[in-house]
């Protein structure tokens, strides 16, 4: 391609002049001003003898979205008392002191050590001594005769003969 030639092969003298013409052109052309708002500022009457004009709403909602809308409504809701809960929990561990929790836990234990001494008391109370006598001759044998042989070294088999 001739480096005076444009892509379309005209030269390059006349790509110019066209350019030239065309923008001439268009300078020429007036400049239309057309309105893109219009505003009316004439007063409008209080009432009038115009009657509603009824605006059906058309809106269709699928029963899928419905759904997710009512559950997200409810998950929120549980997920804020839960919250709540958990929030009052930490707040009554944060006022926990030594004198708290000993006035709340000491009528326990106080409770517990009477209930626990009056069981001992009636279980002593209930037990009685039993004496077993026996009479006659008693014969005690303690002979053991043991005889074991181990055999093996990493696997090794222990036999106990007792008789």
């Amino acid at each position: 391609m001739d480096p005076q030639h444009t892509h379309n092969g005209m030269p390059e003298s006349e790509a110019a002049a066209e350019a030239r013409r065309l923008i001439e052109a268009w300078a020429q052309q007036p400049v239309r001003h057309h309105p893109t708002t219009f505003r009316d500022d004439s007063p409008r009457p209080a009432f009038g003898p115009t009657p509603p004009v009824p605006q059906p709403d058309h809106r269709v909602v699928p029963a899928w979205a419905a759904g997710i809308a009512v559950a997200s409504i409810g998950v929120g809701a549980g997920v804020t008392g839960i919250g709540c809960g958990a929030w009052l929990v930490l707040q009554g561990l944060a006022s926990v002191t030594l004198y708290g929790v000993l006035m709340v836990t000491l009528p326990f234990a106080g409770f517990a050590m009477v209930a626990t001494a009056i069981g001992g008391a009636i279980s002593k109370a209930k037990a009685g001594s039993t004496t077993n006598v026996f009479e006659g001759p008693v014969t005690h044998n303690t002979e053991i005769n043991n005889n074991s042989s181990t055999r093996g070294m990493f696997f090794a088999r222990t036999r106990n003969d007792v008789r």
